[in-house]
């Protein structure tokens, strides 16, 4: 595949998904099945309207089936699936199975074998029991498959097994435990196309384990920006850090999806590095759309009476935690002022919060350092903390 797109000034190759290898392998396998002869390459029309043509690998050639793969190519993107084989086996339905249906009126019937990861938990794209195929994905091997049927006037039903025998291996890298998607990896994608270094497929990933906590019931949710927050959580919390959903820098995004699922509270626990820049409006953290965490926090310190002098200093250093250490020096002035600066920065976070989310929900900051600990906390922080536990 030879189509690229223009990022921060460079030049990156896109790739095909999961999916579309799925469906290409299911194409090919079953116009083998029907007319018994070796086909190499396949094409497919992605829902991006991207046309690819595609290498089959591994042909088995049967007179009941046919088994094939097609290779996983992500372009540029660091997608840990990249390089692994998706295999299609497709044979004659003349009797139930016993796999469920999943979309009864097709004569198509679509599941998952080796590698290929089971859904254990209600809120992901498929009930509880199904393969994790995704429903795009799906719909583009069924009507791969149908187009095959009509080419060969086959009129009977058909069922498609998609497997990837790195499965369980590589599905230990993703968020697929977490999810409750157990045995190994998911057949995803909506555009059929990977685009490198795409931040819609994270924020996709948040919006389903937001989704999926909602389904469980949950009505107040616990969010942290990364490693660091699961890692305090752990340390500190009493609460099962996987309980947490990781918003990465996405914070923004997260608040509104859980106002669109309808939770009544959150509670966000973050490293002053990232909840700072909250303060200043900034909802996505990444240091591409603003890094002014200093800047806000000299602000802040000056407004309570940090000296000149001291501000300069303190907007010379390179962390947020160094930062801190400013105020420390300050002595027993000091701890007065590093409290009242922290609390005028946690009152602002929670503002900006607020304003995001409508006031629909309540909202609620735990906000630490990995130097000092625990920096501060929103008075309704605990609270929020017994109703999510």
């Amino acid at each position: 595949m030879e189509k690229y797109v223009v990022k921060d000034g460079k030049t990156l190759k896109l790739g095909y998904t999961t999916g579309s290898c799925a469906a290409a392998a299911a194409k090919a396998a079953a116009w083998m099945l029907f007319s018994g002869i070796r086909k190499d390459h396949v094409r497919l029309m992605t829902p991006a309207g991207i046309e690819l043509d595609l290498a089959v690998c591994n042909i088995e050639l049967g007179q009941d089936q046919v088994s094939c793969s097609v290779e996983k190519d992500s372009g540029d993107d660091p997608d840990i699936t990249k390089g692994t084989h998706i295999f299609a086996r497709v044979f004659r339905r003349t009797g139930e199975t016993g796999m469920p249906a999943i979309d009864p009126e097709s004569k198509i019937r679509i599941d998952g074998g080796y590698g290929i990861g089971r859904v254990t938990k209600k809120g992901l794209d498929q009930p509880v029991g199904a393969a994790a195929i995704n429903s795009v994905p799906r719909r583009m091997i069924r009507e791969n498959v149908e187009e095959v049927c009509r080419i060969f006037d086959y009129q009977g039903s058909l069922t498609v097994i998609i497997s990837a025998p790195e499965g369980p291996e590589l599905a230990k890298k993703t968020f697929n435990p977490r999810l409750g998607i157990e045995g190994g990896i998911s057949i995803l994608g909506t555009t059929g196309i990977v685009e490198p270094m795409s931040e819609q497929s994270l924020v996709e990933t948040i919006h389903v384990e937001l989704r999926q906590r909602r389904a469980e019931g949950a009505e107040y949710v616990l969010l942290t920006p990364g490693n660091y927050g699961e890692e305090y959580i752990r340390e500190h919390i009493p609460v099962d850090p996987s309980r947490a959903v990781m918003t990465s820098n996405f914070i923004g995004d997260s608040l509104q999806m859980c106002t669109e699922l309808g939770f009544k509270g959150a509670l966000l626990v973050g490293h002053i590095g990232k909840l700072v820049k909250i303060a200043g409006g900034i909802l996505n953290t990444h240091s591409r759309y603003g890094d002014c965490r200093l800047e806000i926090l000299a602000a802040h310190a000056a407004s309570h009476g940090l000296t000149p002098s001291r501000v300069r200093e303190m907007l010379d250093c390179a962390t947020c935690d160094d930062a801190l250490r400013i105020l420390q020096e300050e002595g027993t002035a000091g701890q007065d002022l590093q409290k009242q600066t922290l609390r005028s920065i946690q009152e602002r976070i929670r503002f900006i919060m607020d304003q995001k989310v409508h006031q629909e929900m309540e909202t609620g900051i735990v906000m630490f350092s990995r130097v000092y600990g625990w920096l501060c906390e929103t008075e309704n922080a605990a609270a929020l903390l017994e109703k999510i536990r």
